[in-house]
């Protein structure tokens, strides 16, 4: 605790036993986070200069891209500046909105996924309909949702977090995750409930509707000809791909809590 300025900071703890490999890690964290904005801002100017890609599913595309550039621009910086420090500490309030971007853009990536199965969905179920339905007005209002709604949800988590008395200034992580709830002196309900229901609206209702859709796409391209199957999985197989892959993040980091200090920090990094 500063008293002077009356700021609260967090020790991470999640980097103890880098030891000698810290500028190895530093490295290949820093190639990658490059490299998600290099191919990401790059695939967006090209959606954004061609016209004839001006449409609901590559608009969907930018979205998701510009949304992972965001997310790593929130986690990578603040992760390669603690690889090189010798302490690794975060005041309590960077350390919420840390929490909020990570969980909020999270949330993102779910919901731009189900609006990109459900793109796909008219697109190949309902052909005729397509442009009927994906409107501009439609794809602005699912793109504003996506982005909204998670704010909104983790907005009021951090609101009670914040309120939340701390009796402990050590995490055992990273960067500041749920794994801040172990900060607290006491485990509220209150929040604990909430956070149950922003995961289940934000993460697991999309995730089941992307199965859903992407089933119903499956049993309707089987029934069809050869050149619907082959579109079918063009333009599916990369969606399935990017939510196998954050869905497995997303498990990693519900389980983190649930083993907490018996899961080893090197298998955590």
């Amino acid at each position: 605790m500063d008293d002077g300025l009356n700021v609260t900071y967090i020790t991470l703890r999640g980097y103890e036993e880098m030891g000698k490999y810290r500028y190895f890690y530093f490295f290949i964290m820093f190639t990658v986070y490059i490299m998600i904005i290099f191919f990401n801002v790059t695939v967006v100017c090209l959606i954004w200069i061609h016209k004839n890609l001006h449409e609901p599913m590559y608009i969907f595309i930018a979205a998701l891209l510009l949304n992972s550039v965001v997310f790593s621009t929130a986690m990578y910086p603040g992760l390669l500046i603690d690889f090189l420090s010798e302490k690794q500490i975060i005041s309590y309030s960077a350390c919420l909105f840390q929490f909020f971007l990570y969980y909020s853009l999270s949330g993102s990536e779910f919901l731009l996924l189900a609006a990109m199965a459900y793109d796909r969905y008219v697109s190949i179920c309902k052909p005729l309909q397509y442009p009927t339905i994906m409107r501009r007005a439609r794809v602005s209002i699912m793109l504003g949702l996506a982005w909204l709604v998670p704010a909104c949800q983790i907005t009021v988590s951090v609101i009670l977090s914040a309120k939340t008395k701390l009796c402990n200034l050590s995490l055992n992580a990273i960067f500041c995750n749920n794994s801040i709830y172990s900060l607290h002196c006491v485990t509220s309900r209150t929040l604990s409930l909430f956070g149950m229901f922003a995961l289940v609206n934000i993460a697991l209702f999309p995730f089941l509707f992307i199965l859903f859709t992407y089933t119903r796409i499956l049993v309707i391209s089987c029934q069809s000809c050869k050149e619907v199957r082959k579109k079918a999985a063009q333009t599916c197989l990369p969606h399935v791909i990017v939510l196998v892959s954050f869905s497995c993040l997303c498990a990693y980091d519900v389980m983190i809590v649930r083993l907490g200090s018996d899961f080893p920090k090197t298998v955590r990094l």
